[in-house]
């Protein structure tokens, strides 16, 4: 995968931890949080790569927030899989909810320079409303759940279309083939009335 720690050990070890927490063992939730730190804060790192100059949201405090939300829920992960999707979307919800506040103290939409050409096949950079980004994707989960998700671990989990293709358990040709239907549905959902 993208790191030299997701190895046979290091996936046991996170599974092991996650066993733990099932089981009540709350010293297994700080060492969690130790063992995930980083990759936690290189994803929040991809996910805010296209966020406009002067963000309030870094990525340290995005793992964060991370933790705060899915921390109740630690224990219910089977292994590191299971959790990185779940930190994917949670960054998301957590993005979109900082967007709407914004939006909501300053009365207008923040908006995010995001390379459109790697997101929807598009030749030039546009801002796009993470807003209108969000609404879109949950229209596509409505209709493809699968494509959905792999937008969300590639766009916002920060991960590679392998890593994708690993997490949600299909072929990288399958991955791909996602992405395609997830680029020409938000192509056609963000370029509508513009």
């Amino acid at each position: 995968m993208s790191s030299p720690k997701h190895d046979g050990a290091f996936e046991g070890s996170i599974t092991a931890l996650f066993a733990r927490l099932r089981e009540g063992d709350e010293v297994a939730r700080e060492e969690l949080f130790r063992v995930t730190h980083d990759e936690l804060h290189r994803l929040a790192r991809q996910s805010m790569r296209g966020e406009a100059m002067g963000h309030t949201l870094q990525p340290t405090a995005l793992v964060h927030e991370v933790y705060l939300r899915l921390g109740p829920r630690l224990g219910e992960w089977q292994d590191r899989s299971h959790f990185l999707r779940a930190a994917a979307r949670a960054m998301r919800r957590i993005l979109v909810d900082h967007a709407r506040r914004k939006r909501t103290h300053k009365r207008s939409a923040q908006r995010l320079d995001i390379d459109l050409d790697a997101l929807v096949g598009r030749y030039d950079e546009r801002a796009i409303d993470l807003l209108q980004l969000d609404s879109a994707l949950d229209q596509l989960a409505e209709r493809d759940p699968g494509s959905a998700e792999l937008i969300d671990l590639h766009f916002f989990g920060g991960q590679t279309m392998a890593d994708c293709a690993q997490l949600l358990g299909v072929s990288e040709r399958q991955a791909y083939r996602r992405w395609q239907v997830a680029r020409g549905f938000l192509h056609r959902a963000l370029t509508r009335g513009s």
